[in-house]
């Protein structure tokens, strides 16, 4: 082996070493007839498609928001999956900002437990700045964690978020049985889950076409306003323009995702089928994932390729406004 073939080696497995337990979930990720897991490849067109297009931007592109490493740090919103030999979790409690919002726990995070922005063995000192994301999939129970806004305090014995969700992976996210609450936020703007929508380096790598559930996304301004399953705003207009969270966006059936190298040819199949839900304001066109030291960040980049005007949105159901206040 060369020595550039051998210090690109060695500088993966440190990577790997500095990066949480990742891997394909063994849960399943919400029922099947979950809204993350329903095709809407033949969903009717939404009436406002070419406004709401327009209005987030017909000539920008399809940006996908993960990676290896961005500024030094993971690119992307990381997860830690933990396997609890009792198949109870750790009990870790949780002091919350938005606190009615939010689930009590307890929560499983540990001092390894990575923070959006910081490697996992730089939660006690994690210095980000942003939403601060932290996730864990227990495995074991299948549940899911999610906090915003996280802070590992006192050595990791107490953990301090703006907001926070238990959510039970038996049960569908879009239906009361999820406990969740009209007009709740939850670690995520939309109200939505985090995990289900995050690109995830396995998921891709055991695709042969498709990936079977739809991703999260983000454009810069929202209206007031939110369709199922998103049951929260995080916006002041009422620009009818504007588009809620919650909705749901394809790539149209006549554009040609073969012109694309194997991940990105995938990851464009699966938003044909199963779309992409808008989960939150940030940059146009953001797909979210989770950072893996794994990815070809040249091969993502063909994804700019896909211009809002290659997309459509689709109706998924009635448009709530104003129902917050």
């Amino acid at each position: 082996l060369s020595r550039q073939h051998i210090s690109a080696e060695m500088l993966l497995l440190l990577l790997l070493a500095l990066w949480p337990v990742l891997g394909a979930a063994e849960c399943s990720i919400f029922p099947p007839e979950d809204p993350w897991n329903i095709p809407v490849d033949h969903w009717p067109v939404h009436n406002k498609s070419s406004i709401y297009i327009k209005t987030i931007g017909e000539s920008l592109y399809l940006h996908p928001i993960f990676g290896t490493t961005w500024a030094g740090k993971p690119n992307g919103i990381p997860f830690q999956v933990v396997k609890p030999a009792s198949g109870a979790p750790p009990e870790i409690p949780v002091q919350f900002q938005y606190e009615p919002d939010s689930d009590a726990g307890p929560y499983p995070m540990n001092k390894n437990t990575p923070i959006e922005g910081c490697f996992a063995n730089e939660t006690l000192t994690c210095s980000a700045t942003g939403d601060r994301h932290a996730i864990v999939l227990d495995e074991t129970n299948c549940v899911l964690y999610e906090l915003y806004g996280a802070h590992a305090m006192g050595g990791g014995q107490w953990w301090k978020a703006a907001s926070g969700v238990v959510w039970d992976l038996s049960k569908p996210t879009g239906t009361s049985a999820a406990g969740r609450k009209l007009c709740w936020t939850s670690a995520d703007a939309a109200g939505l889950p985090i995990y289900p929508g995050l690109v995830r380096y396995d998921e891709v790598a055991g695709a042969t076409d498709v990936v079977h559930h739809a991703w999260r996304f983000t454009v810069p301004k929202t209206r007031k306003a939110f369709v199922l399953p998103a049951k929260h705003y995080a916006s002041h207009s009422t620009d009818p323009s504007l588009p809620p969270m919650g909705m749901r966006v394809r790539i149209k059936a006549t554009y040609d995702c073969a012109q694309f190298s194997a991940f990105p040819q995938i990851i464009c199949n699966t938003i044909k089928k199963y779309g992409m839900i808008l989960a939150d304001n940030g940059g146009p066109w953001g797909l979210a994932g989770a950072p893996d030291p794994r990815w070809n960040n040249t091969a993502l980049g063909e994804l700019h390729h896909i211009k809002g005007s290659d997309m459509e949105v689709v109706f998924s159901g009635t448009e709530m406004n104003n129902l917050c206040d």
